[in-house]
């Protein structure tokens, strides 16, 4: 279209109000995918938070994890007896083992079986169960993280889905927004070429 086109849609529209309609559409196209866009920023900063509050869940719940697989054998023999060996000579573990070879050697002196073969017995059998118990308690305890870090892996995933699908509708209501000022503008476009065409059969018919 020429210049004079230009100037005489320009005149036209301003006198019909079309180009007032055509901004309007425009700006309100705008602000909609502005507000779109500004969900979506909301959408990822909250999720990121999310993950990084969750971070420590997760992490303790996989090395709680491991640390299972270790005790089971599922590692391999050289890391079970690295996790059983780290259990026997734990701190506690040797305080326990202590006080309870003390206590069996004080009932069998005050019984007088301080030299008898049960005492004997009950000393070689008492660290073997005590790590076996130990081991038993080391894995529950373990489970237990395991367990609170997959469940926050869990809600982890589920909060990123539904923040995904959020995003989408608001992605697509950002697409809506644009295409539709678009076509706004040129429905305002088409309206003033028309009555730019009617005021020609006017002025024609004079």
């Amino acid at each position: 279209m020429s210049f004079v086109g230009d100037l005489i849609g320009d005149v036209f529209g301003g006198i019909t109000g079309a180009s007032q309609q055509a901004d309007a559409a425009s700006q309100a196209a705008s602000t909609q995918a502005a507000a779109s866009a500004a969900g979506i920023a909301e959408q990822r900063r909250q999720f990121d938070k999310l993950v990084e509050i969750m971070a420590p869940y997760v992490t303790a719940g996989t090395g709680a994890l491991g640390a299972q697989q270790a005790l089971v054998g599922l590692g391999g023999p050289k890391a079970q007896q690295a996790a059983i060996s780290g259990i026997e000579q734990s701190p506690i573990f040797q305080a326990l083992s202590r006080q309870g070879e003390e206590a069996l050697l004080q009932r069998a002196s005050a019984t007088g079986g301080l030299r008898g073969g049960n005492i004997q017995a009950a000393l070689a059998q008492f660290r073997p169960q005590m790590l076996q118990q130990m081991i038993e308690q080391q894995y529950s305890q373990l489970g237990g993280l395991s367990s609170l870090g997959q469940a926050s892996a869990a809600g982890q995933a589920a909060q990123g889905m539904q923040s995904a699908s959020n995003i989408a509708n608001l992605l697509a209501n950002q697409g809506q927004a644009i295409a539709g000022g678009q076509m706004a503008r040129g429905g305002v476009a088409r309206q003033t070429f028309g009555d730019i065409l009617g005021a020609a059969k006017v002025f024609a018919a004079f």
